[in-house]
């Protein structure tokens, strides 16, 4: 099983993903954005958001797929993805693996997106690129907020107000695991 975890950036995937992991000590952790940044060494992202190489959309879910299947274990996916293309293209491998995928998506008001993301540090060496990263992220709230209507009809949102905690427990019920503590 895929337990994917979507949302805006500054939402809570990576919190909601770091809650579960305890709770869920079988599940395996596989963040795409290392698929991103490891194709970034290797060739030019001429949009700058490398979902929009074939090849990332291809390795991540041929990855996704090696993991369930070799390690048969559920695995956790923080991450974002909007473009219901894309969103099709990668759920549609793994639904052909005949893996089960479950979607959740964090909703989260802009507001609060903007506080959060304003409060990272991507990048603590580099001020310059940190604020870049912030400008970036903020630039997608306004797309992954209108995505919500484009989405799979069987995704599960999930108030991304709710404590961590809260939101575990909600993703465990929902798959039927056992939490872990």
């Amino acid at each position: 099983m895929i337990v994917w975890v979507n949302g805006a950036f500054g939402s809570g995937k990576s919190t909601l993903v770091d809650e579960l992991r305890p709770r869920w000590p079988e599940a395996l952790v596989y963040d795409p954005e290392m698929v991103g940044y490891v194709l970034r060494e290797i060739v030019e992202v001429p949009t700058g958001d490398f979902q929009d190489l074939r090849l990332w959309r291809r390795q991540v879910a041929d990855l996704a797929v090696g993991l369930v299947e070799e390690y048969q274990r559920p695995v956790l996916v923080p991450m974002t993805l909007i473009n219901p293309g894309y969103v099709e293209e990668i759920f549609g491998v793994l639904r052909d693996a005949g893996i089960a995928v479950r979607h959740f998506f964090l909703k989260v008001s802009e507001e609060v997106l903007v506080k959060r993301i304003d409060g990272r540090s991507f990048t603590p060496d580099d001020p310059a690129q940190d604020e870049r990263v912030r400008a970036w992220c903020k630039s997608k709230i306004e797309s992954c907020v209108a995505a919500v209507d484009t989405l799979p009809r069987d995704t599960v949102f999930l108030d991304g107000g709710l404590s961590p905690q809260e939101l575990a427990d909600n993703v465990l019920t929902r798959v039927g695991a056992v939490p872990g503590r």
